[in-house]
């Protein structure tokens, strides 16, 4: 059977969801979460099921990419086909050639788990390695110390709030108390929790969400900020011990987290809260 190339609609997502939850493994390399998605749908259910590609081969669903922006795929592969050539050759082919229409011409990315035969092959094509990311994991199967600080799940009534310390925490962001609504309606937010922590003056200074992939599996943090003018003051650890804390209440064996090697700043905040750095990995360009 021929692997085919689909762009599943809103009606596939949740399809599409639970096909990448049951790839969640702690013993898996770094790749595409729920929570990606699940993050993305800020954007509504009809922008996320456009930028979301799969392979599927005889009804069943090998890899899963989300064009997270024109020029960026970020792409995952079943398990038990991370080394397959044929798919890895038709995929290869798919993210290379314009004319597929999964990647224009020009300058473009694609972020795939390290160790695939895929990820191998593009350096074999001209792809040359980006700059590096700094994956890091906190094993929950231990309680999670507290966190020091008061901590709020934040429904809809709190969304204004967490959208403005979220847009407090990033130069140049733009999220909106409707893009929080559009993104706990998505089907990933399910099982997910945003949580904003407070500080001795009851002034909410950091936010977070985290995504469940389901019990016995890892939980992504996506995103994780601190107002601009609240920051050394611990909030960063604060905050992130609580998400690692919701996880655990969800079910979730670790929690997994990532971010550009040169923020020197997350890196140890992460760690100061228990998450293990692991090996960085990269993205692959073509700039042509």
């Amino acid at each position: 059977m021929a692997t085919v190339l689909t762009t599943p609609g809103v009606a596939g997502l949740s399809e599409t969801v639970a096909v990448l939850r049951e790839w969640q493994d702690d013993g898996a390399p770094w790749q595409l979460h729920p929570g990606d998605l699940g993050w993305f749908w800020r954007f509504g259910a009809e922008a996320t099921a456009a930028a979301i590609r799969t392979w599927s081969r005889d009804g069943r669903t090998l890899a899963v990419g989300l064009l997270d922006g024109p020029t960026l795929l970020r792409l995952t592969i079943a398990p038990d086909a991370m080394r397959e050539e044929a798919l890895a050759r038709q995929l290869v082919a798919d993210v290379t050639e314009p004319r597929r229409g999964v990647l224009p011409a020009g300058k473009v990315a694609v972020e795939a788990p390290t160790g695939t035969l895929f990820h191998d092959l593009l350096s074999q094509h001209g792809w040359d390695d980006a700059e590096p990311w700094t994956p890091l994991r906190r094993d929950l199967t231990e309680p999670v110390p507290d966190p020091g600080v008061r901590i709020e799940v934040a429904g809809p009534e709190c969304a204004p709030v967490w959208a403005a310390v979220l847009r407090a925490s990033f130069d140049g962001s733009t999220f909106t108390d409707e893009r929080w609504h559009a993104m706990a309606a998505g089907a990933p937010y399910a099982d997910a929790r945003c949580l904003v922590a407070y500080d001795d003056q009851d002034v909410a200074v950091a936010v977070v969400t985290v995504w469940s992939a389901g019990p016995g599996r890892p939980g992504l943090l996506e995103p994780m900020g601190v107002h601009r003018e609240h920051r050394g003051r611990g909030h960063g650890r604060a905050i992130t011990l609580a998400a690692a804390a919701a996880l655990r209440e969800l079910g979730a064996s670790s929690a997994i987290v990532y971010t550009p090697s040169s923020n020197v700043g997350a890196v140890t905040t992460y760690r100061s809260a228990g998450f293990r750095r692991l090996p960085e990995i990269r993205d692959r360009y073509r700039d042509q």
